[in-house]
């Protein structure tokens, strides 16, 4: 499968060091001689932030309906709720205006096959230990429901009212909601 933003490779299709960012400077040309200002402003206008897995097989804004404006997307592996995310919900919500927060993971997520040990390696490569957890997990109903606990208990957030949180099927585009039971 080729995406508009496939990386020329060299031989036995490695990618060349370089050209992909290349690639995308190149594309953002091209972008920004039609571009035009919208106009809008920082807050997003739906009052909503979405925090979701980085994983490049989610579209969130074409999944969702979204257009350019409508939501604040926080986006790390796994989409799990780290004090980072907190920080950025707490940004968005205090000086920002979202009220509401949507929490997506998906199936067939990476860090299901990672564990903490992961830490152990990086740290035998580079000769330090990561400060951050690598948030792993092999049921991703309930590291939603973990997510969904962590924002709602956050001292540090105005609206915990409207926290929903779903798992997005890869093969099929559906979202299916969590129970936050």
């Amino acid at each position: 499968m080729t995406t508009s933003a496939a990386a020329p490779t060299g031989p036995e299709g490695a990618i060349t060091r370089g050209r992909v960012t290349d690639r995308l400077v190149e594309a953002n040309t091209r972008y920004a001689s039609a571009f035009t200002d919208p106009g809008m402003d920082a807050r997003p206008v739906l009052h909503v932030a979405v925090v979701a897995c980085m994983d490049a097989r989610l579209d969130l804004h074409a999944a969702l309906g979204l257009e350019l404006g409508d939501c604040h997307t926080i986006r790390n592996a796994g989409g799990v709720v780290t004090d980072d995310v907190i920080r950025s919900l707490t940004i968005s919500q205090h000086k920002l205006g979202t009220r509401s927060i949507v929490l997506i993971h998906h199936t067939g997520c990476g860090l299901e096959s990672l564990t903490e040990d992961f830490r152990n390696e990086l740290e035998m490569e580079v000769g330090q230990r990561p400060a951050w957890a690598v948030e792993s997990f092999q049921d991703v109903d309930q590291d939603v429901r973990q997510s969904m606990q962590r924002v709602r208990t956050s001292p540090f957030l105005l609206h915990t009212d409207d926290v929903r949180g779903f798992v997005f099927d890869v093969k099929t585009g559906l979202l299916r909601e969590v129970d936050a039971a």
